[in-house]
């Protein structure tokens, strides 16, 4: 965790133009796909600055740029027919403005998920108020999700820095798909130690815990082992639209596998044991 915080604050997160601002175009050529170089230098003359150069297939290529015109929009299709026959596949043009607010809505839209998770926890444990207070479980679950956030946004910064690697909607779609399956992963665990508390009383509160997470960890990497398979079969074979999607999800979810087993239910025993030593003095 503080390697990934180290991360974003070093190199920052590298946004995407549907929150930055600017002109997306997929297009596909007829015959051999010119090199990067080729087409960055077949545009010069339009003054766009930096082009990102996504090649995809064999054939296929998409270009990130500033905002243009659809003067310009003709103009760059012309200047690539002059290097290959080439099709437009899409064409996407976001303002400034536009990309600004949706940057607003997702960091509103993550933080009310957290809260609401934090809130649907301390209300579901409302019941088991020993040895632990319920919302000491919303608590808990929140560090665990903390981390399975960001260790995934410290690896897509490191990415963004060597490889242009940007947050598009489709990443953000992945964290907030790590959050549900995180704190799901989590719940199960916490619900066991309930079940268990109610079955055989607080006694020994470590012991219960530790009880839990046998019976708990080989569902929890079963699971993980299912959604793995599927995403790294999308990472290698679904295109590149989905690789860094898939590969979010990779990272998030073992993430959230190690945080459930090994960070939420020992930091409850943690919490618990400071109380303990707090209420003797």
């Amino acid at each position: 965790m503080i390697a990934a915080l180290a991360s974003l604050v070093m190199f920052g997160l590298k946004f995407g133009i549907e929150f930055t601002g600017g002109s997306t175009m997929e297009v596909e050529f007829t015959d051999n796909r010119p090199t990067n170089e080729e087409i960055s230098q077949a545009l010069e003359e339009f003054n766009l600055g930096d082009i990102i150069i996504q090649p995809t297939g064999s054939r296929g290529a998409i270009l990130q740029l500033k905002g243009i015109d659809e003067a310009t929009h003709r103009g760059i299709i012309s200047k690539l027919n002059t290097l290959s026959p080439v099709q437009e596949k899409s064409f996407q043009y976001i303002g400034p403005s536009v990309g600004n607010e949706l940057k607003n809505k997702t960091f509103i839209a993550i933080v009310l998920a957290l809260l609401a998770i934090t809130i649907y926890i301390a209300f579901a444990f409302r019941k088991v108020s020993r040895p632990i207070a319920s919302w000491k479980y919303g608590i808990t679950s929140l560090i665990a999700l903390f981390h399975d956030i960001i260790i995934p946004l410290g690896i897509f910064s490191i990415l963004g820095k060597l490889y242009n690697v940007e947050i598009t909607i489709p990443i953000i779609a992945a964290l907030l798909t790590i959050l549900g399956f995180s704190v799901h992963d989590t719940i199960v665990i916490f619900d066991r130690i309930r079940e268990n508390i109610m079955r055989k009383g607080t006694g020994s509160f470590n012991e219960t815990v530790d009880w839990s997470l046998n019976q708990t960890a080989g569902r929890s990497i079963s699971t993980v082992m299912t959604v793995l398979l599927v995403m790294l079969s999308l990472f290698f074979f679904g295109g590149q639209t989905l690789k860094y999607f898939a590969l979010a999800l990779i990272i998030g979810v073992s993430a959230g596998a190690y945080s459930s087993i090994f960070i939420a239910g020992p930091l409850l025993v943690t919490w618990w044991n400071w109380d303990n030593r707090r209420s003797k003095k």
